[in-house]
């Protein structure tokens, strides 16, 4: 939903500050968040970027603009079904809300999830080589990664502990979630067995700054930190690309380069998703679990060409 007012975000410790800007603009009445434009850039770049990987690898061009539509599609919709289970309580009251995108709510593991699934169908329905698939699109995927995490930054949304660091970033207090302006009960009764999560937060309450009369948060910026891992992963893809040593060792790298990222950063977040009833942050774990599987794939595979070599 587009901010009612515009605020200012500063990075004091870097001496830059953005002034007077909202989340979103109206056109003919019809308000449209810069998140969704942002998004939408990130899917376009990505998918340019897929079909100049395929054109410069002597594959078939349209094969990846056609598959493209199919995986945009279902990456939405598994953005929005991974953060509908895990933030089931936001919406099991009013089911209509879960199809309203324009209030937010998309988790982009389930983008990844979404567009993986979608490549596997694919393949085996068009006949082509999964890994080879994977492979040329995984930076393309980086890429909308990397463009889409700015639209946390125009929502206010996506950021990290309290720091005063050299990336510290002040958010005004009027744009951002109400955990930190609700009472301490309500807040206390939102993150009732997420002791660690509950302190952070109190910890970003208690160190509010005043910036010419107006309270901010300070708080890590997240979503920079992993907008600039993405962008080095993919380019150490796009380089170690020429020398891979088999059809999906992208795709393989991809989930330990990610996930690597992720597991150091969501441990940063104060809004992560819970697996149900408990205190884990489903994302770090599924970090996890992508690291360890890309290298028992990597693993694995290297070795079974070995064998098959001699």
């Amino acid at each position: 939903m587009v901010q009612a007012i515009k605020t200012d975000v500063h990075f004091p410790n870097l001496g830059l500050s953005f002034h007077d800007f909202g989340n979103g603009i109206s056109i003919f009445g019809f308000n449209i968040a810069y998140y969704g434009i942002i998004i939408m850039c990130g899917m376009l770049l990505g998918v340019l970027l897929a079909r100049h990987r395929a054109k410069i690898s002597g594959q078939n061009v349209e094969l990846y603009e056609d598959f493209a539509l199919y995986a945009i599609l279902f990456a939405v919709v598994g953005a929005r079904l991974y953060y509908v289970i895990f933030a089931w309580d936001s919406f099991k009251d009013n089911l209509w809300s879960i199809f309203d995108l324009r209030s937010g709510g998309l988790a982009i593991y389930g983008g990844v999830i979404g567009g993986v699934l979608t490549g596997i169908v694919y393949a085996k329905v068009k006949k082509v080589n999964l890994g080879l698939l994977g492979d040329t699109c995984m930076p393309a995927m980086l890429l909308g990664q990397i463009i889409g995490r700015w639209g946390n930054f125009f929502n206010r949304e996506a950021f990290g502990k309290y720091t005063d660091g050299l990336f510290a970033m002040q958010l005004d207090l009027r744009a951002v979630s109400s955990d930190y302006t609700c009472s301490l009960a309500t807040l206390e009764s939102r993150y009732a067995g997420k002791e660690e999560a509950l302190q952070n937060i109190l910890e970003i309450r208690n160190n509010t700054v005043l910036v010419d009369g107006i309270e901010y948060i300070q708080v890590h910026p997240t979503f920079l930190y992993e907008s600039l891992w993405n962008l080095v992963v993919m380019l150490l893809l796009i380089l170690y690309t020429p020398k891979k040593k088999f059809d999906g060792e992208i795709l393989f790298l991809y989930f330990v380069g990610y996930g690597l990222g992720r597991v150091w950063i969501e441990g940063l977040r104060t809004d992560q998703l819970f697996l149900w009833g408990t205190p884990f942050a489903v994302s770090q774990l599924l970090s996890a679990l992508l690291v360890a599987g890309g290298l028992i794939a990597i693993i694995v595979t290297r070795i079974k060409r070995r064998k098959q070599a001699k």
